[in-house]
């Protein structure tokens, strides 16, 4: 087997929206660092049953209902 061929795989804190963590091991970052995410289970409308607000990012969102603005999206 090749050396140096896998990434570091090391734990890190993962804090949800509501201020919980938990350590998973992970590529991401450095050892002991703490992901902080801004959607999780506990809030995002598919687990909560709520209604899914778009955020549009760059303009995508808008470019797509202008190009398709005719065919009632």
């Amino acid at each position: 087997m090749k050396a140096d061929t896998h990434p570091d795989y090391h734990f890190i804190t993962v804090k949800m929206t509501d201020g919980t963590t938990y350590p998973v091991r992970s590529t991401w970052g450095k050892e002991g660092d703490v992901m902080s995410l801004d959607i999780d289970p506990t809030v995002h409308p598919a687990w909560t049953g709520g209604s899914a607000k778009l955020m549009d990012a760059g303009g995508r969102v808008s470019k797509f209902k202008n190009k398709y603005a005719g065919l009632g999206f």
